[in-house]
């Protein structure tokens, strides 16, 4: 019998960064599955759930966020941590079977800060301002309720929350065996809570300008850089959106963008994720260029992954087009675990239902047992 036909595309080409080879352009994107236990370690379940992706064709997977310390990082009940080696170690599994599958497997590292609403470490909060953040706690990673007011973080607590994602990267490089590390700098969490004006009124170097605002994720990298050495492959998850802002846009525009991403060519990053909710949309209202296309302008050095919406492969290669080197799928990927073998092979794609993620959005047993198509041979 002939092997299944292969739809000619660029997303099934090979690629690599920083001598790291990837069987394609294809990468899963991080989503939050609080399926971890309650000392935020991974189980026989996340196991299963992430080695699935592998199996079925993508060439990259991003962990959910991780974690970061044993103080104010910790956003979710049943998030997973890299804090200590009981956590480290049952990580170790989860990357072997992605490995095993012929995957690589990158480490999101987060800090949940004002967005907390499931920290069992400390009572309250910490932000880079004592602003309540916008919205509601989310009920689908099971919180409820408006946010608290957060705390103004002090510089010494910045200053540990920085070795806290060292740290995590550290162990996520020298006992999980991770491939690269990213750093959670977008959707609200703490790092951009600091990036976005209105959630961030310091009067210090932590605040002003718009490069001012990223300095904590510039010292983060930098931190991050001296843990886990030159040869590890290095980046910095971006958006405009945010969890409980989702029509934020940076108030600085075309010309924000551009000094951001230029600030994060010239820092020890190697990649950068750029999320937005419709990756091929301009980024700014009567504009007509996307962050993705800004990113490759300003930033033309880095490895530019981009994630929104990009399920239909045309709007893949669409975003491939403007400058990205990967596509990231995210609840595209949480219905087709097996999306490229499908794709390559013009097989139907199972249609995206919510209740995959309800009423929680932990790990379900139906995701479990979807009908994989096999990795074709070769």
């Amino acid at each position: 019998m002939n092997a299944p036909a292969i739809i000619p595309s660029p997303v099934f080409t090979g690629t690599s960064l920083k001598g790291l080879d990837f069987a394609n352009r294809l990468s899963v994107a991080p989503m939050t599955r609080i399926s971890a236990s309650s000392a935020g370690v991974p189980g026989g379940r996340m196991v299963h759930y992430y080695q699935r992706f592998a199996r079925g064709g993508f060439g990259l997977v991003t962990t959910e966020g991780i974690y970061t310390d044993k103080v104010y990082a910790q956003t979710y009940s049943g998030q997973p941590g890299l804090t200590d080696r009981e956590q480290a170690d049952a990580w170790r599994r989860v990357v072997d079977a992605v490995h095993a599958a012929g995957g690589r497997i990158f480490a999101q590292l987060m800090h949940g800060g004002a967005l907390s609403q499931a920290n069992p470490h400390r009572s309250g909060t910490v932000g880079p301002s004592a602003i309540r953040p916008k919205g509601s706690q989310m009920t689908g990673y099971r919180g409820d309720g408006p946010y608290a007011v957060p705390r103004e973080i002090s510089e010494a607590e910045i200053a540990a929350a920085i070795e806290g994602f060292a740290g995590a990267a550290r162990l996520a490089i020298e006992v999980a065996g991770f491939d690269g590390i990213e750093i959670h700098g977008a959707n609200g969490y703490l790092l951009d809570q600091f990036f976005t004006d209105y959630t961030n009124h310091r009067k210090d170097r932590w605040g002003g300008d718009i490069i001012a605002r990223l300095g904590l994720s510039l010292e983060v990298l930098k931190a991050v850089r001296a843990a886990i050495g030159q040869s590890v492959p290095l980046g910095l998850r971006l958006s405009q959106g945010k969890v409980n802002d989702f029509r934020h846009k940076w108030a600085e525009r075309e010309q924000g963008a551009a000094r951001v991403f230029e600030a994060l060519a010239a820092s020890p990053a190697d990649f950068a994720h750029v999320t937005e909710f419709e990756a091929w949309q301009p980024a700014f209202e009567g504009g007509d260029i996307s962050l993705v296309s800004l990113a490759r302008r300003h930033a033309p050095r880095l490895f530019l992954i981009a994630n929104g919406s990009l399920h239909d492969l045309a709007r893949a290669e669409q975003v491939m087009e403007a400058g990205a080197d990967m596509i990231a799928l995210g609840r595209g990927a949480l219905v087709n675990p097996d999306w490229p073998h499908r794709m390559a092979e013009s097989s139907a794609l199972r249609p995206f239902e919510l209740s995959m993620l309800a009423p929680t959005s932990e790990i379900k047993d139906s995701e479990l047992a979807l009908d994989m198509r096999a990795r074709r041979p070769g």
